[in-house]
């Protein structure tokens, strides 16, 4: 009786663990007005993002990823929380560098990113 018991608590935890493994289920595009409902909980950072960041990161036609869209961020999440704060205060592409944001710090970056990416 026991060999079964532990028998069977091996297969449940290893189905528990090949389910687990299987993550969050697949990302999908949002709309901008999607995006645009977006904010974060956060009131610094939600009145920092909507004086720096929400003109570009909801309106599709800016080339910028929209807040929330996992599709556009999982690329860009790639390169790394370091790299991402870098193009952020340096600048890339259309962004101005710093993000137009003048009161961000590189913690309020990190913060701002995150929310976007859809990863806070």
């Amino acid at each position: 009786m026991r060999t079964l018991t532990v028998r069977t608590l091996a297969i449940v935890s290893s189905a528990l663990v090949l389910a687990a493994c299987q993550g969050q289920p697949p990302a999908k595009p949002i709309t901008p007005e999607e995006s645009a409902a977006l904010k974060p909980a956060d009131a610094r950072l939600a009145g920092l993002y909507e004086q720096a960041c929400k003109s570009c990161h909801t309106v599709a036609d800016t080339g910028a990823p929209l807040t929330g869209d996992r599709v556009q961020w999982d690329v860009r999440w790639k390169k790394g929380e370091a790299e991402l704060v870098n193009s952020a205060i340096n600048g890339l592409g259309g962004m101005p560098a710093g993000g137009q944001c003048f009161a961000c710090s590189p913690d309020d970056y990190k913060a701002l990113i995150a929310f976007m990416a859809g990863r806070e």
